[in-house]
């Protein structure tokens, strides 16, 4: 009897391309094994061999079967992308409303998604070789070091690794030095640097301080949350800054630690993590690894790889560690959950916050979100009773909060900006030993520059934005586009040398400190002086030990950094955002002015606060003054309520950019036709207009908004327009994405 042939094996396969589909795919006779969504497979699409996820294996297809493509080779033994990470991803395609190839790159390291192999391959770092060294050792060795003033490049290495305690990576030394290899080998030769492997889990043999007494607050919020240790329920731990979140923390993780069990930790900011990370390492006797996007391709699949097979006990990450797996969560821990850096804002638009909560929900377990200054999202969860919240009303320490005033700046004389009764109180608290603090969220040394005679200001060509003026390095940037060019010496519009620096920016108010406060040292933190590796680290460093009396910085110093000596706090240039065109923007600053004025008086000395404006009668500026965050918060909801604004409806932005302005607003005018065809009866749609920075990066930017009561029926709705759009002509001649859930609207 003839046998009867084995039916044809067919995966449903995600492949990275901008379409909202699967594609189908034969698995040939050969490779007869088995098939598990989350699998990686190499296929063929159109002229390239692209790493698809499998989602699914079936046994039919709508491509007839002698068109279906086969499978190139199925690159691992089991499934990468575990099943409660699958189903995260599946629902986050369809929520945002975007192509799922896409969706599961981003859950992929990005060394996953080049390479066939998945088998980790650790980064190798070179330092200075330790060593216990005999008398007669040492003189040899002190004799070698000499000889290097005759090899310059091996000198220069030898010093730059000598100043790296870890050492560096080949990515690092390649970024600092050129053609170091060479000298490299000849100093391992020497016995002068020597290889490493850096393990990617981090763990402290003995943990080295113990647990401080904690108040009633934390003991409260600590107890009420561990009730719910073994289901799923939202805890937001509402609690001033200083008030020990950070202690509520650690004790839920000692125990979910004990119960065995994993523990993702969520953090905002790259630069937070060092700092966390040594907290949690010097307390808790597990291991621990990191996850951000200053880490190389092979360290962060390390620590994913670490993560996924169970091994490490403890991830902090930031924003994409939403999606590693772990086998044994059972806590989530998303740390300063009202930070716009867990929103994407490009490709594929999610909230990691949201997809925390989610991700918690499907696994049963509790999620803690913690700030001083929740988002009005959260609060009104809270107030609808979705949401346990857990008040810590008093600083740890029991330490007053800062002392809050205003600086009226009108009719004032300034100092490059700086009021003369806000330069006397820093004198004073100087010369009590306090350090000081003034945030301005605005780098550079100038907003712009300005012909005194004509008025021509220097002007972005790529972007309806004003160009920032740099001094140290005598160059213009834009800050929206990121294009640079050397600063003018004279107008280019009539030709006088009187061009003028107009505005302030860290760089003109750490100069004018300098020159002010020449007996202390003034230190800047913002993106352009924290750019090199470790130098953020070590500007914290100096700012902890006291070295930098006065520290200068945009809003990374306003973000969960406890510095124990400052004792005022100057928050300038405040007046911008109470007038932005943005409907978010008195929420940001609410948040930024309480944020930063937490890092005063959180130690022995008393705190001070002072904010500059124009408008010290300012609704928002008197409510945060007189009544706090909290008051600020419920009177801003009630605004967004009677404005039909989130949380209250909710938003979604198509947004389109294109080089030519016609082609931008015809896509959108067709895809207001295409909604138009079906019943828009509980959403409201407005549009096409500019964005508020209707040109950026040479692209004309457009878009239109859809507003609606019914979550349901605004994603039912874009799930069907956005196939839709996809197939305009008019599609292929812009750039354009749907934004659900947007964080701003510019």
């Amino acid at each position: 009897m003839p046998q009867e042939s084995p039916k044809q094996r067919i995966v449903k396969v995600a492949v990275p391309c901008p379409l909202y589909k699967t594609f189908d795919y034969s698995l040939p006779p050969a490779k007869n094994q088995p098939i598990v969504a989350g699998m990686r497979v190499r296929v063929p699409f159109g002229r390239q061999k692209l790493i698809g996820i499998i989602i699914e294996e079936v046994f039919t297809s709508d491509v007839p079967a002698n068109k279906l493509k086969p499978v190139i080779s199925v690159l691992d033994k089991d499934n990468l992308l575990s099943a409660d990470i699958l189903k995260l991803l599946l629902w986050a395609a369809r929520y945002y409303v975007h192509p799922l190839g896409e969706v599961m790159q981003t859950a992929l390291p990005v060394y996953l998604r080049n390479s066939d192999d998945a088998t980790p391959v650790l980064t190798e770092y070179w330092r200075v070789k330790k060593q216990r060294l005999s008398v007669a050792e040492k003189q040899t060795h002190d004799e070698t070091l000499a000889s290097l003033k005759r090899a310059p490049k091996q000198l220069q290495l030898y010093q730059i690794l000598h100043n790296t305690e870890d050492g560096l990576d080949a990515e690092a030394l390649n970024s600092l030095t050129e053609n170091w290899r060479a000298p490299a080998r000849v100093l391992q030769e020497k016995q002068l640097v020597e290889t490493y492997v850096k393990p990617a889990l981090l763990q402290q043999d003995n943990c080295n301080s113990a647990a401080p007494a904690l108040n009633d607050e934390q003991t409260s919020a600590i107890n009420a949350i561990e009730t719910h240790q073994h289901q799923h329920a939202v805890h937001v731990v509402n609690g001033i800054t200083g008030s020990g979140k950070t202690e509520v923390y650690l004790a839920l993780c000692q125990s979910a630690l004990s119960d065995d069990k994993q523990i993702l930790i969520m953090v905002p900011e790259i630069g937070l993590t060092p700092q966390l990370t040594e907290r949690f390492l010097d307390r808790l006797n597990t291991s621990v690894v990191i996850l951000h996007s200053a880490m190389n391709d092979r360290q962060r699949y390390a620590a994913w790889h670490a993560a996924a097979n169970g091994q490490a006990r403890l991830i902090i990450g930031t924003r994409s560690s939403i999606f590693t797996p772990m086998p044994e969560i059972g806590l989530i821990i998303i740390d300063e959950e009202h930070d716009g850096s867990y929103k994407q804002q490009d490709g594929f638009r999610y909230n990691a916050r949201d997809l925390a909560i989610l991700r918690a929900k499907n696994k049963g377990i509790p999620v803690v979100l913690g700030s001083a200054t929740p988002s009005l999202e959260t609060l009104n969860n809270i107030n609808e009773q979705r949401y346990h919240v857990h008040y810590l009303k008093q600083r740890a320490n029991r330490k007053p909060l800062p002392k809050i005033e205003l600086v009226n700046l009108c009719s004032q004389k300034l100092h490059e900006g700086l009021a003369e009764t806000l330069l006397q109180k820093i004198r004073q608290h100087l010369d009590q030993q306090g350090q000081v603090l003034l945030f301005i969220n605005r780098r550079g040394f100038a907003p712009l520059l300005m012909c005194h005679d004509c008025g021509w200001t220097t002007n972005c060509l790529r972007c309806d934005a004003h160009m920032t003026f740099h001094k140290r390095r005598n160059q213009l940037h834009c800050h929206h586009c990121g294009s640079q060019r050397p600063a003018p010496d004279h107008c280019d519009e009539c030709g006088s040398s009187e061009v003028v620096a107009i505005g302030v920016g860290t760089e003109r108010i750490e100069h004018f400190l300098q020159e002010r406060f020449s007996d202390t040292s003034v230190s800047r933190i913002d993106r352009d002086t924290t750019r090199n590796k470790g130098s953020l680290q070590d500007k914290l460093e100096k700012a902890h030990s006291g070295e930098s009396g006065i520290l200068v910085g945009t809003q990374m110093l306003a973000k969960g950094h406890d510095f124990p000596n400052i004792t005022l706090v100057c928050v300038l240039d405040t007046d911008q955002a109470l007038f932005s065109a943005d409907f978010r923007a008195s929420e940001h600053l609410a948040q930024l002015i309480t944020q930063v004025s937490g890092r005063a008086g959180r130690a022995e000395k008393p705190g001070e606060v002072l904010i500059q404006t124009h408008h010290p009668d300012h609704p928002l500026l008197q409510t945060l003054l007189h009544h706090g965050y909290q008051a600020f918060a419920q009177t801003a909801l009630h605004e967004r309520q009677a404005a039909g604004l989130p949380p209250a409806r909710h938003l979604v932005l198509l947004r389109c950019e294109s080089v030519e302005v016609n082609a931008a607003q015809n896509f959108l005018q067709q895809a207001v036709e295409k909604a138009r065809q079906v019943s828009l009866d509980d959403i409201d749609l407005f549009g096409p207009i500019p964005a508020p920075m209707e040109r950026r990066a040479g692209r004309y930017r457009y878009q239109v908004m859809l507003q609606s009561k019914q979550r349901k029926a605004l994603h039912r709705f874009i799930s069907w327009w956005a196939p839709q759009l996809q197939q305009l002509v008019s599609a292929r001649k812009v750039r354009w994405s749907i934004d659900v859930d947007p964080y701003d609207t510019f």
